[in-house]
């Protein structure tokens, strides 16, 4: 099968809708802005790229499987509702290549279980809408301001889990600007 070229464009888009708005649960009172879009505090750019590739691979690790990330890097969007010159957003889509397709079930069990024991939030998991039924899960991380949404894929080939992580709302420092890559 073909995919076009705007595909992985649109399930970023996809995934960044999903999340941004009810994603992110864990945001306390006061640290959300009037649309509920969780404020993350000031960063540039680049150290926030950096903090949540450190996430992704954190989340690698909880998997608890021996396996190939893919070498996808985080990029900068805009948030909702705000000046695009002065706040973002940071997300960072990848995938996750067991080192044997059927320890696939096992990673995704591990991160249900230990996703809670790290601060994250499980807000969802079960069956997607999809033709496929994928398993998924989406969990949020209100002290980081951080969700993701996991979905495992058992008839790729070959299989994988597909992860999308975002981030809350920065404010880039006085006298910064916000770097889109």
């Amino acid at each position: 099968m073909k995919i076009k070229q705007g595909a992985p464009v649109l399930l970023v888009s996809l995934a960044l809708t999903a999340l941004g708005g009810c994603g992110l649960t864990g945001s306390a009172e006061g640290d959300a802005d009037s649309a509920g879009m969780p404020l993350a505090g000031t960063s540039t750019s680049r150290d926030a790229a950096a903090a949540m590739e450190q996430v992704s691979a954190e989340l690698r690790g909880l998997t608890g499987v021996e396996g190939k990330p893919s070498d996808g890097l985080a990029g900068v969007t805009e948030c909702p509702g705000k000046d695009p010159a002065r706040h973002f957003r940071v997300f960072h889509p990848w995938s996750f290549y067991p080192a044997s397709n059927d320890r696939l079930d096992e990673a995704m069990e591990r991160l249900k279980a230990a996703l809670p024991e790290h601060g994250w939030k499980v807000a969802r998991y079960g069956p997607d809408t999809s033709r496929n039924k994928n398993l998924s899960l989406t969990a949020d991380h209100g002290e980081q301001k951080y969700g993701v949404s996991i979905v495992q894929m058992k008839k790729n080939d070959p299989p994988k889990l597909s992860l999308t992580v975002v981030s809350g709302c920065y404010e880039v420092p006085e006298g910064k600007e916000v770097e889109r890559f």
